[in-house]
């Protein structure tokens, strides 16, 4: 499956912002029923997701994700309930996780939707909030031995994403960076051992928000750092920032050229784990990373589903 690059959050119960967030050329829009949602307009979202994905279903355009509550809330297989009525969603996302049997519940009961609704199975894709929690953070090494036994749960998930909101406010931290910009040291390790566990698990890692929306060259500074280390998209709570997020995790031409040309040699040369490219000699990883670059080119965009 092609990598998402973007995924912009858009308030479940805003139809003026669904409709220009439709028109933006994110990969994913994930209508929110959670933080962006007052508790008294949660019916009414519901009601306006449902609605959205009924109409849109088939169409051109940005993925439809539905960010449900957290399991903890009780409200998650409402949620499911309220928005997946006529029509499944691309994918879920599973907010405030706190230990991977959440995910593994979460999946059966997006598994027997589909089975009423008569979908494929493990069609709906899950995109897991891993670190909002602090039992979800140090709950990450978990998720490896837990989902390679649960392989229906496994298959569905897309990728795993970071959030320092949350975080911050259960810690009572008074500040996510230190006086230079950097992320202080706990939230480095919640993005690093989300980093981690998607790369154990085969699965996209998908950077957090950046969250000052004036502040153009911090979201750049962010986006090189991601690419950098390893993630290969990023949530967005603005459709400004979504051109940003497209080109950084959109490979240069220069990458384009390169990675056809290693993936040429090895091809030139069948039956090898190593080959040569100006005098330079590649490997395998080199033949992945080659790999990865190439799909990422690929960028099909299909809405709704049945």
């Amino acid at each position: 499956m092609t990598p998402l690059r973007s995924l912009l959050f858009v308030p479940g119960d805003s139809a003026r912002k669904q409709e220009k967030a439709l028109a933006t050329d994110a990969d994913a829009l994930i209508l929110d029923l959670e933080d962006s949602v007052d508790p008294a307009n949660l019916p009414a979202a519901r009601a306006r997701v449902a609605e959205l994905l009924r109409s849109q279903a088939g169409g051109c355009g940005p993925q439809l994700w539905v960010r449900v509550n957290a399991p903890a809330s009780g409200l998650l297989r409402e949620d499911l309930e309220g928005v997946c009525a006529e029509r499944l969603p691309a994918g879920i996302v599973l907010p405030k996780i706190s230990a991977p049997g959440e995910i593994v519940e979460a999946a059966a009961y997006v598994t027997a939707l589909e089975t009423r609704r008569g979908v494929a199975g493990g069609a709906t894709r899950l995109l897991v909030v891993a670190t909002e929690t602090p039992q979800g953070l140090l709950a990450l090494p978990q998720y490896p031995a837990v989902l390679h036994a649960a392989r229906a749960a496994a298959a569905r998930l897309l990728g795993l994403t970071w959030g320092a909101e949350d975080l911050s406010a259960a810690l009572g931290a008074l500040a996510k960076r230190d006086g230079g910009g950097a992320l202080t040291f706990t939230f480095q390790l919640a993005r690093t051992t989300c980093l981690l566990t998607a790369a154990a698990l085969g699965v996209q890692a998908i950077d957090g928000v950046h969250t000052d929306l004036r502040d153009a060259a911090g979201l750049q500074r962010e986006l090189e750092s991601a690419r950098r280390d390893g993630f290969s998209g990023k949530l967005a709570i603005h459709p400004d920032q979504i051109g940003a997020i497209n080109a950084a995790f959109t490979p240069t031409a220069a990458e384009r050229e390169h990675a056809r040309r290693v993936v040429a040699a090895f091809a030139a040369a069948p039956g090898v784990g190593v080959a040569s490219l100006d005098g330079e000699m590649i490997d395998r990883p080199h033949l992945l990373q080659a790999q990865r670059i190439l799909a990422a080119l690929q960028r099909p965009k299909v809405r709704g589903r049945t």
